[in-house]
């Protein structure tokens, strides 16, 4: 995903995020997903097909499971 024109993106949080200041946030974009440093809304973003991002939250969820 190159090229990509993020200029009308909708950013987002995730609701269990603190105000600590040490967030990312996502943008649903088209064709994927957009995520960018919350403190740094201007700088570089990584983008992602929608498959890697399902493949890498579901991976982040299962180690999330296998350390409670």
């Amino acid at each position: 995903m190159t090229n990509v024109d993020l200029s009308r993106a909708v950013w987002r949080k995730s609701s269990r995020s603190g105000n600590g200041g040490n967030c990312v946030e996502i943008a649903d974009l088209h064709r994927g997903v957009a995520v960018r440093d919350s403190k740094h809304p201007t700088g570089p973003k990584l983008m992602f097909t929608r498959a890697d991002w399902r493949t890498f939250t579901d991976a982040v969820k299962r180690r999330a499971n296998d350390n409670s």
